[in-house]
């Protein structure tokens, strides 16, 4: 299996296939974050064109069990962050 790509060797293909230079693609890809992490934490969702949707669920509360002790334990309702893989991306990896 293959190592996965870092932050910086990301950086360097995006810059290269947007033929621009390295402080333009991070600071593109840092807006994106950004811009997803708000649009999420708001409740919302975004889709990203031929990736997929990054949206946020709600969870109520629920007991699990403490795997040391066995114990039930009471958890309090939380988010989730999921992200739905496109059906374009799917199709590509497995062609």
């Amino acid at each position: 299996m293959n190592k996965p790509m870092t932050k910086t060797q990301l950086v360097a293909a995006v810059a290269e296939a947007m033929g621009s230079d390295k402080k333009t693609a991070t600071a593109a890809m840092d807006a994106i974050a950004t811009v997803v992490a708000r649009e999420v934490a708001a409740g919302g969702a975004v889709t990203l064109p031929g990736l997929g949707k990054v949206v946020c669920r709600a969870r109520p509360e629920r007991q699990v069990r403490n795997p040391a002790t066995g114990e039930q334990v009471t958890k309090a309702a939380d988010k989730q962050v999921k992200f739905a893989i496109a059906k374009a991306l799917k199709d590509s990896v497995n062609a």
